[in-house]
């Protein structure tokens, strides 16, 4: 079987209509598979808590750590003891790869949809909201034409032998050419304050005061949720094309995108205004920034449009208006990465995480290197790294910049 989550890095296709050639060819065909959106939806709700298999991104609120289950759900983990984490509960969300907490509500992607998600009750969460295509991406690219009255849930693999003399309709499926492809203890406890978490620098949800925003792979979506379980979609902004993440700091958003980085100021919170933008070559790329400088790791690939060249790339932003690169520095296989004071820590996948000097940002000072685990996303709180890794989740004492002290790993299983 092939997720549908590898197929967005498009290799190329064949689509749109009906088309002919005299030659024959083998495809590799993906057809498929369909579930009603109610059915889907039927299956969101608290469960027992689960092992984690395939962490993907974190999210701090408060004592909890909300981690998603990549197109699964979210696993809730009370972390009042760093050291010792509990796996409590787990909120079956089929599609499922990004959240966002407020008070006792779980904003959460099902698929194409975002779900709103009522949480006070742990032990039996309600959905109180579905709000429609917040993410078309996942409709896929390319001429494919999905039924939309269902969600695609995986796709069946089928090796073909075309006569490209015969006409051939593409639109029953993705051709892809020459088989290339690319308990919460026993009682209900509830989430009672009415703040919002921390998320990684991978997210494409934040939250900023009594809004939400959210980024799909062409635009910046803005939801009023000062009535929490009610979010009101006030403004879509377009901004590109391969809009990947999004990272909040003071009045700015920063957006990474394959090809560059953006700012967009939300003064006015529901009317984010175009600021700036730095290009560079395509490749994978999330931001961050400490409001003087912003940090953008770059990582090269067949998926991410380069095979070499993957690296840090750090921006002096004093002037907003006209940001200005410093410095690079050579990465192997870099994904998110935070800053607190002046250590920045970078997720550098299959090579580790790694930790610099930042005090200097025109000469970073690399200062040491994790080497047994592969990375995804860090959030530095409370002189505390949490980071989501292949292995697990993995949490560090880091009030000594000189090193880091590993207080727990949530081994997947």
């Amino acid at each position: 079987m092939i997720r549908f989550i590898g197929l967005l890095l498009a290799v190329p296709f064949l689509f749109g209509g009906c088309v002919k050639d005299s030659v024959k060819r083998t495809y590799t065909l993906l057809k498929p598979v369909y579930k009603s959106k109610q059915a889907v939806l039927s299956d969101v709700g608290s469960k027992p808590a689960q092992s984690l298999k395939n962490p993907g991104k974190i999210y701090v609120y408060g004592n909890y750590l909300f981690v998603n289950e990549v197109n699964k759900g979210v696993h809730i983990i009370d972390n009042s003891d760093p050291a010792r984490p509990v796996n409590r509960r787990f909120i079956e969300i089929p599609g499922n790869v990004d959240i966002a907490v407020k008070g006792n509500t779980l904003y959460a992607d099902v698929f194409t949809d975002m779900l709103t998600i009522d949480i006070s009750d742990p032990l039996e969460v309600r959905v109180a909201a579905v709000t429609p295509d917040v993410f078309p991406e996942r409709v896929y690219v390319n001429g494919f034409t999905p039924d939309t009255s269902g969600y695609i849930v995986d796709w069946i693999q089928q090796d073909t032998t075309v006569n490209m003399e015969d006409e051939r309709c593409f639109t029953c499926g993705i051709w892809l050419s020459d088989a290339t492809f690319a308990s919460m203890a026993s009682s209900s406890e509830s989430f009672s304050k009415v703040v919002s978490g921390i998320s990684g620098s991978m997210a494409r949800f934040t939250i900023v005061g009594s809004y939400l925003y959210t980024v799909n792979i062409s635009a910046l979506t803005v939801f009023d949720i000062s009535t929490q379980l009610r979010p009101e979609k006030v403004n879509n902004v377009g901004i590109g094309w391969n809009i990947e993440t999004i990272y909040p700091f003071q009045d700015n958003l920063f957006i990474g995108s394959a090809t560059g980085m953006f700012i967009f100021n939300i003064s006015d919170p529901t009317r984010p205004s175009y600021v700036s933008a730095v290009s560079h070559i395509r490749m994978c790329d999330p931001v961050i920034s400490d409001g003087k400088y912003a940090y953008v790791t770059l990582r090269a690939g067949a998926q991410c449009g380069s095979v070499t060249g993957s690296q840090l790339q750090v921006l002096d932003i004093s002037n907003l208006s006209a940001p200005v690169l410093i410095s690079t520095y050579s990465l192997e296989n870099p994904f998110g990465l935070g800053k607190t004071g002046d250590l920045l820590w970078i997720c550098d996948g299959t090579d580790g995480l790694k930790v610099f000097d930042a005090t200097d940002p025109t000469k970073l000072l690399f200062k040491y290197h994790i080497k047994n685990l592969e990375p995804y996303d860090v959030i530095p709180v409370h002189q505390r790294l949490i980071v989501s890794a292949k292995e697990g989740i993995v949490q560090y004492d880091a009030s000594d910049p000189e090193k880091l002290t590993e207080l727990s790993r949530i081994n997947k299983q």
